[in-house]
């Protein structure tokens, strides 16, 4: 299969360095980016995306999302919950752990089955076509250096800090660390308790235990203290995670203390739902829109926060758009009435944009969104097809 995407008006390649690109044609063969700029032409192809102008963009990553087993969240009694967020230019989410599992167990045979189960089922399973990276082993006490390598070796690549039956947080540094050893990424809770069970993390226990993110360093949903914040962008090299249920006011002062410090490689996105916050298909674009529009971030760098940033911290091939890349992409403009010329312009507003077109490996997964405004400029397909099932209307 080989598609043409022309008529873009902005390319937005995910790259935090260099966060918008030339806007030629885009070529993709098999689900995957071939060329940038590319001379073949429509006849050569089995199939033409005039994007009219508008945005293209790398499919957002949700770096902190809620998930269980199946599109269904027991924490909302929600079902469908991820197809809906592709409606909101999410094409991967990342789970920290799947928590919300009722009667989660503990004991070391549980603690691992589950995170198996989980990394099996989400390999297979792709609501509404989205990428779940699922199965986070959830840290105990209980866990030794055999069972994170047998973890490891199961195919088992992340791990959440902050459920576990702990006296103290920092009692958890043993296991941290042998998860660390085993090669699996370890993200740990910040700020105050968010669940019942769970026990704030402060500055101290996150400073001793040294995890690779800092999960929603910006409160989830209670933030760390202004002092602690600035020791952990200065001093702490892990990577910052932001989320829209989080603190606002926090997130504004990250921001300032990530410009301070140099430290925009280390800024990722989540959205941190499903939780007490509800379901939010909207979640990181709005999160994208607040930062640009609150915060003074240039649109195409929090995009690329949300996208190529979490693409290198989690070892993942999406999110970027360069040859080779999986073409997960997303076309985006101005929504229908308002005051900015396109997406970026809508989103320095703190407008939502909207979302006129989704591909997962290449392939059209929605057509005019229905969480965003309609866009004022919407992508056409040759040849024609129908509007993919939940999609909000027929292209």
């Amino acid at each position: 299969m080989r598609t043409l995407i022309t008529g873009i008006g902005t390319l937005l390649t995910g790259n935090v360095d260099a966060p918008v690109g030339e806007p030629g044609d885009l070529l993709v063969t098999d689900g995957r980016i071939a060329e940038l700029n590319t001379s073949v032409t429509a006849a050569e192809v089995d199939q033409v995306i005039d994007v009219q102008g508008a945005t293209l963009a790398p499919g957002l990553i949700d770096s902190h999302c809620h998930v269980v087993l199946g599109d269904y969240t027991p924490r909302q009694t929600a079902v469908g919950f991820l197809a809906s967020y592709v409606h909101g230019g999410i094409t991967s989410v990342i789970s920290p752990g799947e928590i919300h599992l009722p009667g989660r167990p503990h004991d070391a045979a549980g603690v691992k089955a589950l995170a198996v189960l989980a990394q099996r089922s989400w390999s297979d399973y792709r609501p509404g076509g989205m990428k779940v990276n699922g199965g986070s082993v959830v840290l105990e006490p209980v866990l030794t250096e055999e069972d994170f390598r047998e973890l490891a070796a199961e195919g088992v690549r992340w791990a959440k800090f902050g459920f576990g039956r702990y006296a103290d947080p920092a009692d958890g540094l043993a296991q941290v660390s042998a998860a660390q050893r085993a090669g699996i990424l370890v993200t740990c809770h910040s700020g105050g308790a968010s669940i019942p069970g769970s026990k704030p993390i402060t500055t101290d226990h996150l400073m001793l235990l040294k995890p690779d993110v800092c999960g929603h360093i910006n409160g989830g949903p209670t933030s760390l203290d202004s002092d602690g914040l600035r020791t952990i962008v200065r001093d702490g090299g892990m990577a910052l995670q932001l989320v829209q249920a989080g603190n606002l006011r926090s997130a504004i002062e990250l921001v300032e203390l990530v410009r301070e410090y140099g430290a925009e490689h280390r800024v990722v996105l989540g959205s941190d739902t499903p939780t007490g916050t509800g379901t939010m298909p909207l979640g990181v674009l709005k999160t994208v829109a607040e930062l640009s529009s609150l915060a003074g971030v240039d649109p195409a760098v929090a995009w690329a926060w949300a996208t190529g940033n979490v693409s290198s911290v989690y070892s993942l091939e999406a999110g970027l758009i360069e040859p080779g890349r999986p073409a997960d992409l997303v076309v985006l403009d101005a929504p229908w009435g308002s005051q900015a010329p396109d997406a970026l312009g809508a989103l320095a507003r703190g407008d939502i944009p909207g979302i006129s077109l989704v591909l997962i490996d290449g392939e059209i997964k929605a057509l005019t969104s229905r969480n965003t405004p309609a866009a004022a400029r919407k992508a056409r397909i040759t040849p024609h097809i129908p509007e993919p099932p939940g999609s909000a209307h027929v292209c």
